[in-house]
């Protein structure tokens, strides 16, 4: 990117993992779309090991606890560094003549729960939040209480959180969610046999990813707080496929608006 560029940004959690799959898609786009806005793809990773994810550490960040695990919850030191240091360092030291405008958030899994926290916490941080197959049953599935308690139904409760958008987003959030049919409906893989299959049924359907997903739409959209608000299934896909094909659309329903 040149002096006197105008872009948009998409930060991406599990960078490690996701963070060239993103890449990749705006590279695919740009020559078949050249009206495609000039895109810089964020992504928030950590050290490299011998897995693309680091799980203790992503568990503190992401506010997604370990079931039985004593990890502390950083997930507001997370939105902390994101807002007063990486954002910064980006604009100001690496990019300073680039006009950047509108920016974005995309997490899949644990990453959507943050995506999610983020969302009804600040959601004056970013202009759109993209939250794949959210695990929102994590923390004992409280943060669906904390949808309406933060944000309000549109009706009696009013919500907390405070609506002044004084710095680089300027209106209210739009909100991309998307969940995998297979994700809580799994079908029996050829390799399974008939145990296998429903312990595998019975562990992937307390997850509960789309019926959760469902509600969390409901809930923002009755809040009447939001820009926008899409859900999307993707029929055959499980968790790990939903990781990739939700970043891909959800960078192109950022970039729409």
């Amino acid at each position: 990117m040149g002096s006197n560029k105008t872009a948009l940004t998409v930060y991406v959690t599990d960078g490690n993992a996701l963070a060239m799959t993103a890449s990749d898609n705006l590279k695919r786009r740009k020559p078949v779309d050249p009206s495609q806005p000039d895109t810089l793809v964020v992504g928030i990773g950590y050290s490299l090991t011998d897995s693309i994810y680091a799980w203790t550490q992503r568990s503190i960040d992401f506010g997604a606890p370990i079931p039985g695990d004593p990890t502390p919850i950083g997930v507001d030191d997370f939105l902390d560094f994101i807002g007063d240091s990486l954002r910064p360092w980006v604009q100001q030291i690496i990019f300073p003549e680039v006009n950047f405008t509108r920016d974005a958030l995309y997490g899949h899994s644990s990453g959507g729960l943050f995506a999610t926290y983020a969302l009804i916490n600040r959601p004056q941080m970013f202009d759109t939040f993209i939250a794949a197959s959210p695990s929102l049953v994590l923390r004992n599935g409280t943060i669906m209480a904390n949808v309406t308690r933060l944000l309000g139904d549109g009706m009696g409760i009013p919500g907390e959180v405070d609506f002044e958008f004084d710095g680089q987003n300027t209106t209210k959030p739009a909100v991309f969610l998307a969940y995998g049919s297979l994700e809580e409906f799994p079908q029996r893989r050829r390799t399974q046999n008939e145990t296998q299959f429903w312990a595998r049924r019975a562990i992937l359907q307390r997850s509960r990813l789309g019926s959760l997903t469902h509600e969390l739409y409901d809930r923002l959209v009755g809040s009447g707080k939001m820009r926008d608000v899409v859900i999307k299934e993707y029929p055959g896909q499980d968790h790990a496929g939903v990781g990739g094909s939700a970043l891909m659309d959800g960078i192109a329903y950022f970039l729409d608006w």
